[in-house]
């Protein structure tokens, strides 16, 4: 009788259709809750960061932390650069930048390839401080600028700063004076002009070499298209960008550079950078204690399931937005080095995909996925590193097949 009364209740198919609908559709998420949440994020982040700094002592925040944290490494080699000195001799570039600030054991290491030092060296021409506002300023105004190209055909009836100051992966950004503005608009831009500016697209994605990690699936996406104006400018634009590196630091920095990745990739391994604030799936099974192998062989699982879904997105079709958006909500899972600051790139794909579902009509999952990648950057690092949960990896994969299922089947096919 008790089996008889639970299976016979009409109350619990129906809770679970909700449970399902609260998720699956989202139709309590509309336009004016949405623009709420997104002004409450903007204070929240535009707080935060006013907190840290009016909190700061001679530019070292409460946790001893200098301004810009990651910033120093760039900074330094600047300087370094200017007197002749191996930025990839990791014990010059540790005394060189605790001559200007020592924490402790602390050092932010450089790992970038040559074809970076052009960008560092003009750095090193002014203070750390008014570097670090140039820097910031010119790459984040950069980047909206890129945005702003997805904004006017996705969401022109929405201020473009609302979503980008309540973003929390901004934020992350300018806290570290990271590279993410500016590799993110550079990739994001090029994909939005393929279609129209090819030489433009092929000039940009050239120079988003100075963080090759993100790479993969461009030329995946661009072969698959037959883009080939786009992949010659990108590899004459790649290859003079390191002729010149090579010109004015020398052949040398070629060899150094290898030698540091090497290091660089022992570092990963080790976890010297925290698994818990990198957000690949490498670094979530390292995270939950898995050998270096089974870590290896979870991203390798990630970035050949990035690569199916993006070839069957492409198969058979020319570039579009909605390819390029997959190839952006993509590239975090084909690399094992990404964090937490990176996800500035989900901006030009989430765009994309709302843009879409204002347009033609939410599909299931859809507002979840956006949802979630919009403030999983918020929670990520607190909850990998305060409580060895990695969600992230789980965010990519649901937001990546999302864009690629809508890329795959656009509204005259889908509906």
């Amino acid at each position: 009788m008790i089996e008889r009364s639970v299976m016979d209740n009409p109350c619990r198919p129906r809770h679970k259709r909700a449970m399902g609908d609260f998720l699956r559709r989202m139709d309590w998420l509309g336009r004016a809750r949405a623009m709420g949440y997104l002004r409450l994020l903007a204070v929240l982040n535009l707080a935060m960061l006013a907190f840290l700094v009016a909190t700061s002592r001679g530019g070292v925040d409460r946790n001893g932390f200098l301004l810009g944290s990651d910033f120093i490494g760039f900074w330094t080699s600047g300087r370094m650069l200017h007197v002749g000195g191996e930025v990839y001799d990791a014990a010059a570039h540790m005394a060189a930048q605790r001559a200007y600030f020592a924490s402790g054991d602390g050092y932010t290491a450089f790992f970038y390839p040559p074809v970076f030092l052009p960008l560092c060296w003009p750095l090193g021409l002014l203070g750390y401080f008014p570097a670090l506002g140039a820097w910031l300023l010119a790459t984040g105004a950069f980047h909206l600028l890129a945005l702003r190209a997805w904004w006017k055909a996705s969401l022109p009836d929405m201020p473009l700063w609302l979503p980008f100051l309540a973003f929390p992966a901004v934020p992350i950004v300018v806290t570290h004076g990271q590279t993410s503005f500016l590799v993110a608009g550079l990739l994001g831009l090029a994909a939005w002009l393929v279609p129209t500016r090819p030489v433009m697209a092929g000039v940009l994605l050239g120079l988003a070499t100075i963080k090759p990690q993100f790479g993969p699936l461009v030329p995946l996406a661009l072969l698959l298209t037959r883009e080939w104006k786009v992949i010659a400018v990108a590899a004459v634009t790649a290859l003079a960008l390191a002729g010149f590196a090579t010109l004015a630091f020398g052949p040398g920095v070629w060899s150094e550079w290898l030698a540091a990745s090497g290091r660089a990739r022992a570092a990963m391994e080790a976890g010297t950078v925290p698994f818990g604030k990198m957000v690949s799936p490498f670094a979530a099974l390292r995270l939950l204690g898995a050998p270096v192998l089974a870590a290896y062989a979870a991203q390798g699982a990630a970035a050949l399931f990035a690569v199916l879904l993006l070839a069957r997105a492409v198969w058979g079709r020319g570039w579009s937005p909605g390819l390029g958006a997959a190839m952006l909500a993509g590239a975090p899972l084909a690399t094992p080095f990404v964090l937490d600051y990176d996800m500035v790139l989900l901006g030009f794909p989430l765009l994309w995909l709302a843009g879409e579902g204002l347009r033609t009509g939410f599909r299931d999952w859809e507002k979840l996925a956006i949802t979630l990648a919009f403030v999983a950057p918020a929670f990520a690092r607190p909850l990998a590193l305060e409580l060895g949960v990695p969600t992230m990896p789980l965010v990519l994969a649901l937001l990546f097949a999302i864009i690629a299922r809508r890329a795959t089947t656009p509204a005259e096919e889908g509906n």
